[in-house]
């Protein structure tokens, strides 16, 4: 019998799509892997619908949606769905060994091998954060060990870099920036520096007096560059271990970033574009189609039955998500969804529904952004989202209203339990109940340092 592929999935934390030259962003932030899955396909308008880490990473390895998976918040407490299968879980039953770098929690159960890497988040005064590098000290040690077995192996590492702080080593922190970060006349940062919540968080890796807000921005597309340098380490890698045509490689994100928009500063919240955009690519040397882009509409819950569709493991699974390649084969299987229920539940408890020309986002409690409650934008005269049209077009709210209801009816059916953005109100904030007001949200939702971010995303691992 046949070897079965391997299968590298790189999983990089809050790796924004048009931040990427690799989709046309003008800076050359991704040189290696535009020229790595120049021999691949590249799906250009891929979505996380359902934000941040936790439900990402949920639908990334399951091919479910929220519903399916049961997963909506950061803070997610106990495991999946009932009969909720992962990726491992899958590839281990057909021979495979697996190992996860960076995430072992009830999302990536599973695995035979569970690694992590030095802790590298750093702060401004304990200097840069070579966060990627600490991860190759360990994947690429790890890959050397898997293709010395006679069975195929899963390695899924979930990187750090760019997620903030935004702290790449040198030459990549003035890669993009010649400027004066610390221009008193530049204004552009005074809003983030009074936004309580996450104010003492931006105090800890910001330089001490930084004014200047495209400073912060080049230092996200700095980590993205720098990424994308230690990335090469692992492509080269599987060249030289003769795995090359044997080995699937599939890099995707569980979310997108905002920088110093929407006032959302240097995180990943909010229901807009750029925290819902994601890249996907895959590359299968010899296998696959070279070359390909594709513009039609996807989601993470296509990532594992795209990936299973071409390893040829038939699961049983009725997956949410779809394989991409009845796409890429044109074989008349493709059913595009245009449309798509979104959700938050980190810093604001939200959900709503997008369609190719419209945004719409309802509150479920009070935000600390002291934020209307149903938000409406344009997305052909509004890309940037930064007009709420909703009071202007209240036919618009209602017909998108329905729709989003209907969905939650449909998918509550389905799976025979209630929505998880609701079941979720009591312990996605950590609180113990909804807020009651915006004064309430702002005063108690804080994010004070580098480790506090870092024990946030690794909550889930304690449950």
């Amino acid at each position: 019998m046949k070897k079965k592929p391997n299968v590298v999935l790189i999983g990089v934390d809050s790796l924004r799509r048009n931040r990427m030259s690799l989709y046309g962003y003008h800076r050359l932030t991704t040189p290696h892997i535009s020229d790595y899955f120049k021999d691949g396909i590249v799906f250009e308008n891929c979505f996380s619908p359902s934000i941040p880490t936790t439900p990402g990473y949920a639908s990334m390895l399951t091919g479910m949606d929220c519903f399916g998976t049961n997963v909506v918040a950061l803070r997610h407490q106990g495991p999946l769905a009932p009969g909720v299968k992962n990726l491992p879980t899958v590839l281990k039953e057909n021979g495979y060994t697996t190992t996860a770098i960076g995430y072992n929690c009830p999302i990536s159960v599973g695995c035979d091998n569970y690694l992590e890497y030095p802790v590298s988040w750093g702060s401004w005064s304990a200097g840069r954060s070579a966060k990627a590098e600490s991860m190759n000290s360990v994947a690429l040690p790890e890959l050397e060990r898997l293709a010395k077995q006679d069975k195929p192996f899963l390695l899924f590492m979930r990187h750090m870099d760019p997620h903030s702080p935004y702290l790449p080593p040198e030459p990549f922190s003035r890669m993009f920036y010649q400027g004066d970060e610390f221009d008193k006349n530049n204004k552009s940062l005074d809003r983030c520096y009074k936004f309580k919540p996450f104010r003492d968080y931006f105090c800890s890796w910001f330089p001490p007096h930084c004014t200047d807000a495209e400073y912060v921005n080049a230092q996200y597309d700095g980590a993205v560059a720098y990424l994308d340098s230690c990335l090469a380490q692992i492509f080269t890698k599987i060249a030289d271990l003769g795995i090359e045509e044997e080995t699937i490689v599939i890099l995707t994100s569980d979310h997108g970033e905002t920088l110093n928009e929407h006032e959302c500063y240097y995180d990943h919240h909010g229901l807009y574009d750029c925290t819902l955009v994601v890249p996907f690519a895959i590359r299968y040397k010899g296998h696959l189609p070279e070359g390909k882009r594709f513009s039609e509409f996807c989601q993470l819950k296509d990532v594992m039955p795209t990936l299973l569709d071409i390893i040829g493991i038939k699961s049983g699974i009725k997956f949410d998500g779809q394989s991409m390649m009845n796409l890429v084969n044109n074989n008349g299987k493709f059913a595009e969804e245009p449309e798509m229920y979104i959700t938050e539940a980190t810093w604001e408890r939200k959900h709503g529904w997008r369609t190719p020309e419209w945004k719409l986002i309802r509150a479920l409690e009070p935000d600390f952004h002291f934020r209307e409650e149903v938000e409406l934008y344009n997305l052909i005269k509004d890309p940037g989202e930064n007009h709420n049209v909703a009071k202007e077009n209240p036919e618009v709210v209602a017909a998108l209203t329905k729709r989003l209801e209907k969905h939650l009816k449909k998918r509550e059916k389905a799976t025979k339990r209630t929505a998880p953005i609701y079941t979720n109100a009591t312990t996605w904030n950590g609180i113990g109940r909804p807020f009651e007001s915006h004064e309430e949200a702002y005063s108690k939702m804080h994010i004070g340092n580098p480790e506090d971010a870092r024990k946030l995303q690794i909550l889930d691992d304690d449950e």
